[in-house]
Parts: structure tokens; sequence; C-alpha cells
């Protein structure tokens, strides 16, 4: 097997970008730190309406989440409707889910105008029923999505083999809104089209301090500093230290990717013949997906970086000889992991960091169609001065107790898990 961190994303992305450090001390209309997804989308929205954007990456466009993503273009939550209601409320839940409902549209919309070039493939996803349980609770996202207007369709045991060409599950929710992207291409992409709409990019431009002076925004970075009126933190799950801000609170879950070299036609014409993307209903999440060359990647919760990365990777072997027994012995060509930040209740949050200030994190594993939603609605509503725009009502604070223990049990979790399994789906 490769050895990890040979990312597929980084090798196959037909997008590519280089940005320049930070040179010079700088002034704009809003600073941004942090460049994946939900930064890359707020400096394409402020450039497109004339404002002037410093964006300033730590390391490289999309080397966090963004470029280690699954690649699904995901409507909602992980969350199903109604308990996002409950959690928010009847009228915040309802302005999240009808934002995010909107979201893989807008990636599509965005992906065309911007003739970013991220093999987008728009066929739906399927929520696959990994047991008897799994489908249960499929049913009642199945129910709660179509009351909500959600075009989710529910399929039989029968379709939903055809589909994946695996007959290990018990059923499936299919979201036609959905799809695939290679997730890197369409970060650079974005940053791409931001800098030509005028934003100032930076990689390698850590942001080491920020303070709030004379109704400005101040950012140290590289011996520099950076003013503004307005700022966006938008570090998610690789926020560094940084003097002045508590930064964004969460807990740090692993999630890791097995691609295989490019599969044979016959082999690519039985396995995802559609090319819909996968993730299934297990307490320790499993995700299926082909690349537009014909790789299967197999993901799942989990660090194959860490302690517990030979046992994470013996499953994924096991994993995938039970699901397509046609593959067993296929050795994987690439193999990398991202980290997730996860909040306590899985719902996403914008916080106010002072006077047009604001942080945005917290996707809990969903970060391209709420990225992209929130990055743009939070420059729209940083430079209007209406956070009606947004999709959440922003709050004064947010804290997660013992993040770090919790996420030494999600990976303590998953690593039993993947030690035991996978155990038979019938």
């Amino acid at each position: 097997m490769s050895r990890p961190d040979t990312n597929l994303w980084r090798v196959s992305s037909a997008e590519t970008l280089a940005a320049p450090g930070i040179a010079e001390d700088a002034s704009a209309d809003l600073v941004i730190i942090g460049g994946g997804f939900t930064g890359c989308s707020a400096a394409l929205e402020a450039a497109r309406r004339g404002a002037r954007v410093i964006l300033l990456e730590a390391r490289t466009i999309g080397h966090g989440g963004s470029g280690r993503n699954v690649g699904l273009v995901n409507a909602g939550l992980w969350l199903p409707p109604d308990d996002v209601l409950a959690i928010t409320g009847e009228r915040a839940g309802h302005r999240l889910l009808g934002a995010l409902a909107e979201g893989p549209a807008t990636v599509w919309r965005i992906i065309a105008r911007e003739d970013i070039d991220c093999d987008p493939v728009r066929r739906g996803t399927l929520h696959l029923a990994h047991a008897p349980a799994g489908l249960r609770d499929l049913r009642r996202r199945h129910r709660q999505g179509n009351r909500l207007g959600a075009p989710v369709q529910l399929l039989d045991a029968a379709e939903t083999a055809r589909r994946v060409g695996s007959a290990c599950f018990h059923g499936a929710l299919w979201d036609p809104r959905a799809g695939t992207i290679q997730p890197l291409a369409y970060c650079r992409g974005l940053a791409r089209a931001a800098r030509a709409a005028g934003a100032r990019l930076h990689e390698n431009a850590q942001a080491t301090a920020i303070r709030h002076q004379a109704g400005v925004w101040q950012v140290e970075s590289g011996g520099h500093l950076v003013r503004a009126p307005l700022l966006l933190m938008a570090t998610n799950a690789y926020h560094d230290a940084l003097s002045g801000s508590a930064g964004p609170q969460f807990v740090p879950v692993s999630f890791s990717q097995f691609a295989t070299a490019p599969l044979p036609p016959d082999l690519r014409r039985r396995i995802l013949p559609g090319g819909e993307g996968c993730w299934d209903t297990a307490t320790v999440m499993t995700s299926l997906r082909m690349d537009r060359d014909g790789r299967l990647i197999l993901g799942a919760i989990g660090n194959v970086e860490g302690a517990g990365g030979p046992v994470h990777a013996a499953w994924a072997r096991r994993k995938l000889r039970r699901l397509f027994p046609e593959l067993a012995g296929q050795p994987f060509a690439n193999v990398w992991r991202g980290r997730i930040a996860m909040t306590g209740d899985h719902v996403p949050r914008i916080v106010r960091l002072g006077p047009g200030g604001l942080n945005v994190f917290g996707y809990s594993g969903r970060g391209i169609a709420p990225g992209t939603v929130f990055g743009t609605a939070a420059a729209a509503a940083l430079l209007e001065g209406d956070e009606d725009a947004l999709p959440l009502p922003v709050s004064a604070a947010h804290d997660e107790r013992m993040t770090a223990l919790r996420g030494i049990c999600y990976e303590t979790g998953a690593t039993l898990a993947h030690l035991a399994g996978p155990v038979p789906f019938r």
C-alpha cells in the first residue's frame, strides 16, 4: 500500500495556482484568513462586488480540509431536517435548510460561470443503508426531506445494488441535486477566479496576531501588517495559534481515504456505473466514489497517519474485498487523511469576533456546498452590513468542552470498529 499522505487530489488537479507571500504592509476593505472553500468563496464574492480583498493562507490554497475532502457536493447537513429544526429553532432552521438546499446548485453555477476544471459530475449522491437500522433512518430522512420539498428518492436493495455494484446494502436515499467534484481543483478554481476579479491572494502567509483598533482590524503576517475594516476568519479545522483570538472551538476528527489505481473498463462499468458519490449510515461512516480516471476511492473516519494507521489500512483492504470481491487484492495507490471540525450538535457556527469581524466554522464533514454558501454569504453580509444575508444568526461565542479528549474518543472508537470490522451486512 502507498504510504500515507500521497494525496490523490494534489497529483490529479487540473487547476493550478501559486500565490506569493506577503512582502509589505497593505490595506483592504476585507481581510480573509484561510484559503479553503469558505475563504476563497468569500474572496470571490467580495471581489466581484468591487471590494478590495486580501486573503492570507498559512500554507497553500486548499492545503487543509478543502484539499483533502471526499468531493461529495451534498445538500444539507449530516443531521436529518427535523433534528436541525429542533437544535436551531424553526425560524433559524428553515433559513439554514433553505440555504443549504440550494448549496449544490450554487456550486454548479460557480463552476460553470468561472469555468473551473474540477471534474463536476451531477448525478446525485447515495446515502447507503449499512444495516436494517440504517434503512429505518433513511426512511425517516426521506419523509422529512420530502415534506420540506427535497426531491430525494428512497431506493430498495435491488436498485441500490445495481447503482453501487455491490449487494451489501439494504437500500439508499438518492439526492439528484448532489454530485461529485475534484475538491482541490474546485478550491483552486475559486481562488483563481477571485484573483481574476481583483482579490490579492497570499500563500505561506500565516496570520500570527489580530487586533481591532480605531475601527480597523489589524492582522500580522510575516512581519507585515494588513489593515481592513472587515475581517473573516475561515480557518475551520486547520486553525493555527493566533494572538488576539481564541479561534474556532470544535472537536478534531480525522477522515482517511484510500484510492485504487484506475480500474479496467469492465470493472468501471460494474462499480458505481452511474457515477454517484456515496456514504453510509454507520456511526463510523464510510464513503465511496469514483474519480474521473476510474479510481475507486474508499474513505472512513480514522487517522491513517496516527497510531491506529495500520488498523485503518487493514480495514480498508478488508472493506474493499467485502464490498467488491472482484477487487480483492487490489492495492491502494494513494492514501491520505484530512481533519474535520466537528461541533457537538453537528451544526456550523458563525461567531462574532468584534465589529465587522466574523468567524465561520464547524461543517462537521460537509465542507463543499456549505463552505461555498457560508463564504459567499459572509462576504455579502460584511460588505452590506446586513446579517440577514447569513444562513445562520451570528453567535456572540461558541464553547466546546474537552475537545481534545473527545477527538481521542472519536479516533479510539473508529480504531476499535475497524479492528473488528467489516462485519456481514446481512
